[in-house]
Formats: structure tokens, sequence, C-alpha cells
């Protein structure tokens, strides 16, 4: 199984991130705004569209505030994915936060992918949080 780790510092505080991260319908909005689209949420599901026009559907596997900690899978993408799950956690770091995005994933060979994904990912993140804690 395949694993991608990216993480970044922030000037933001913890709490302002993570309220980002949970608000499970409104990605395109508050945390990766310009590389996601658009967001719908369907039962359990949400609906992403990325700014490359693919589409993919999630699932949350737990939401842990006292941790800030945001577990969730790709279920149904273009990539071909037997299996993935990712996790989104925000530390308290100084007068910001560490931001750190982990995706397990089969098969291995789609790891270039889903890392450069996840590249464009923590920097539409590093953007949306740009400027003073």
């Amino acid at each position: 199984m395949a694993s991608v780790c990216r993480e970044i510092s922030l000037g933001a505080d913890p709490a302002a991130v993570w309220d980002a991260v949970r608000d499970w319908g409104a990605l395109h909005e508050r945390l990766v705004p310009g590389f996601v689209t658009d967001t719908k949420v369907e039962g359990g599901a949400r609906v992403v569209t990325f700014a490359s026009g693919a589409v993919a559907r999630e699932v949350i596997v737990t939401v842990d505030d006292e941790a800030r900690r945001l577990a969730y899978s790709i279920v149904e993408s273009p990539l071909g994915l037997e299996h993935h799950h990712a996790t989104v956690e925000v530390f308290a770091e100084g007068a910001g936060c560490r931001f750190v995005w982990t995706a397990d994933l089969l098969p291995d060979d789609r790891a270039d992918t889903v890392a450069m994904l996840t590249d464009q990912g923590i920097a539409a993140v590093g953007r949306a949080f740009a400027g003073p804690a």
C-alpha cells in the first residue's frame, strides 16, 4: 500500500483552520478554493469537482474535534483507486498551526498522481490561510 503525506505550516489560528476542515460541504469555498470548484453533500457523502473537471465521491470515516482530525475515503473517482483512506490533521504550532494530510491508497502505481494532486491541494490550503494568525 502506498502512502502520501504532505504538511504545511500556516500562520493561522488552528481553531479557524480546523473549522474550515470540518465544514464538509464548503471545501471549495473555505479550505481549497481554486483546487476544488464545487462540493455537494449527498447523504453521508460529498461529491467534489476539481478544477480539472474530475469528480470524486468521498465519505467521512470520522471527525474528531478534540484531536482536530478528519478521516475520509474516496469511494469513486476517475483515478482507478481500489482503496483510499486519508486523514487531515491540524496541530497548534507556535503562533499558527501545522496542517498534515496523509493518504493511504491502492494500487501503488497511483501514488505519483495522488502525490501531485495532494501537492496542489496543500498549496491551495496555504493560499486560503495566507496572512497573519
